[in-house]
């Protein structure tokens, strides 16, 4: 159960409450209420020996009304469903891929979506769906139609840009606000444009690193999820960082898809209240 709204005095009080009444047993529980905006969030796993489900939101919805919240309750073995999206670097896609197939993510990949062939053979080895679209500033209306039309058809929670080399236009960054994560390379300063691990090299960066982050209109300057870095030294070479960058991004888009997948990722406002493990 996720859950957010106005703070005010009760709100884990009557949560606590309904879930007792569905005959339940709280496992985990994080909550945060931001300081600026007085914003309440929370988080709950529980059990219940009670196994019809609309029976359970149907309590909780009730006895939670009061406070008009934002409410969301998931059976934990209903996993989210994803629509990745990839261009030709399949770093990314690979790695969510295998630990995909090891478990490590509870989701549901049910399509990727790509504006070049390249990966086709990669998916086919899961057994994914895989689209073709091409993109081209003539076409760019039509093929985001197209992908409108697939998050609908597969009952999409949320889209993953795995390296996605396009940017998607306004309309469809509103029509889909924060349903999609994105994966960028950051550094300080923040190289934009081709090559960004060449003018790293050129700058004698000491940090590299990369930021998932939910995608806006404004570029690359979504609400975080997650980043990390990894310092280098001046013997570093351009392919060096190349190789270190592509392993940064993989980690950190995998554990902001994680996050997102087990609705550990609170959006409030320009920001997101992260209840990690």
């Amino acid at each position: 159960m996720t859950l957010q709204c106005v703070d005010a005095p009760g709100i884990v009080l009557a949560a606590s409450s309904a879930i007792v009444n569905v005959q339940g047993n709280i496992l985990e529980n994080d909550q945060f209420t931001d300081p600026a905006t007085g914003h309440f969030c929370m988080r709950t796993r529980f059990e219940t020996t009670v196994d019809d489900f609309a029976v359970v939101q149907e309590v909780l919805n009730t006895e939670l009304a009061k406070f008009n919240p934002t409410l969301k309750i998931r059976p934990e073995d209903q996993h989210r469903r994803a629509l990745i999206m990839v261009s030709k670097f399949d770093h990314c896609l690979s790695d969510l891929l295998y630990r995909l197939e090891q478990g490590d993510i509870p989701l549901d990949i049910a399509a990727v979506v790509s504006n070049h062939p390249d990966c086709e053979a990669l998916v086919a080895r899961y057994n994914i769906p895989f689209h073709f679209i091409p993109v081209t500033p003539e076409t760019k209306n039509e093929a985001e139609g197209q992908l409108r039309n697939l998050v609908q058809s597969y009952s999409i929670d949320f889209v993953v840009l795995a390296r996605y080399m396009q940017i998607l236009s306004p309309e469809l960054c509103a029509q889909l606000s924060g349903q999609v994560i994105n994966i960028h390379h950051s550094f300080l300063p923040g190289f934009k444009g081709a090559k960004p691990y060449h003018q790293a090299y050129d700058r004698g960066v000491k940090l590299i690193g990369a930021t998932a982050h939910f995608v806006t209109n404004q570029l690359d300057e979504g609400p975080i999820i997650e980043q990390d870095v990894v310092r280098v030294s001046h013997s570093r070479t351009p392919q060096d960082m190349v190789a270190l960058g592509r392993d940064i991004e993989r980690s950190v888009l995998s554990r902001a898809v994680g996050l997102v997948a087990e609705d550990r990722v609170a959006l409030v406002g320009t920001r997101t209240v992260i209840f990690s493990q």
